[in-house]
């Protein structure tokens, strides 16, 4: 029978990648420690050449495993959390795992519900952009045995494995590159600091303002529902900090955008009037005006990372010790500063 007819198997994919099935298996599980990288290139270029895709209800029932994996995101809407499903989405389907995706708005019940639906749902793991107002009940989850890797968000209970952002460094790299550039005034821009990613970034950028400019930090937070409230609060940091030059650094891109606009209604010009420097290098911060200077974030690779260190959990040590994985961002300079 032609093999194009037929449903392709294991058997297929180990006979033409040369190795046994045993080790087809292995890379299916994600189990590669004693495998070198030309085979588990081989194994990939194989599956993709025979369209291979795992029966994975075959395998849930002989394994007693579901393979879905639940991802819960708080901003479905924030091209942050698009980028982060599709690193997530890539990851688990060369593991051989498929992904329950749902959207909280930032609201914690509706975390809550999502979390104990997914669960009904035999999910083996939940991978969480979290709200920060659920913690007690994460806790308790994760006390039960529920595997919780939390994605870019920690909180202040440390049992969970966290990946995320080196966003520390990379704002005392930010405010060394504005004072560098002549300004001598920084204001922080955010969305109001409800979860550890915007509160830890307020706090870096307050020691940041100690240490690099000798300064008080002058943090100013935003309602994205109110474009008035930009503009009252910008005029009330340009008028505190008259006769110096002045910059924004936001928390994130949503802030970024918020304050972009402000200045644009305002017609204050950039970075004649005020530079601008915020996280988030999304596709149209490159062109505004000669484009705006931000911290690029591996959001793609957060995903990834997280949907490892998952693999790790449930195939080789459930009960290691929680780690807080930190990836590098990248400043990227351009005319707002």
């Amino acid at each position: 029978m032609d093999q194009k007819k037929r449903n392709i198997t294991i058997v297929d994919v180990a006979a033409k990648a040369g190795v046994s099935k045993t080790t087809i298996s292995r890379y299916l599980n994600g189990k590669f420690e004693f495998m070198s990288n030309e085979s588990k290139n081989k194994i990939t270029q194989v599956i993709e050449e025979l369209a291979y895709r795992p029966n994975n209800l075959a395998r849930s029932l002989k394994s007693k495993r579901s393979r879905l994996i639940g991802v819960i995101v708080s901003d479905i809407t924030n091209p942050f959390s698009a980028i982060l499903l599709k690193g997530i989405g890539d990851c688990c389907e060369r593991y051989g795992y498929g992904v329950l995706i749902t959207n909280t708005d930032d609201n914690p019940k509706k975390e809550r519900d999502y979390i104990l639906s997914m669960l009904d749902q035999r999910v083996e793991g939940i991978i969480l952009n979290t709200t920060g107002k659920n913690n007690e009940f994460l806790q308790q989850l994760a006390q039960s045995g529920v595997t919780i890797i939390l994605a870019d968000r920690p909180i202040d209970t440390h049992i969970f494995d966290v990946i995320r952002t080196a966003d520390r460094e990379i704002t005392f790299t930010a405010l060394r590159h504005l004072k560098m550039r002549g300004f001598t005034r920084v204001g922080f821009f955010s969305e109001p600091l409800e979860n550890g990613t915007r509160l830890r970034r307020c706090q870096a950028y307050q020691d940041a303002c100690y240490e690099i400019f000798g300064i008080e930090p002058q943090v100013y937070i935003i309602d994205k529902t109110d474009t008035q409230t930009g503009d009252v609060l910008l005029e009330e940091f340009r008028q505190k900090n008259r006769g110096q030059r002045m910059a924004v650094y936001t928390g994130n891109g949503i802030a970024t955008l918020y304050v972009v606009q402000t200045l644009k209604r305002m017609e204050i010009s950039f970075p004649d009037e005020i530079g601008i420097c915020g996280f988030d290098n999304w596709d149209w911060t490159d062109l505004v005006d000669g484009g705006i200077t931000v911290v690029a974030q591996p959001s793609y690779r957060v995903g990834r990372e997280c949907v490892k260190r998952m693999m790790f959990r449930l195939h080789r040590n459930h009960n290691a010790a929680p780690r807080r994985i930190e990836l590098p961002c990248e400043l990227v300079i351009r005319n707002s500063t």
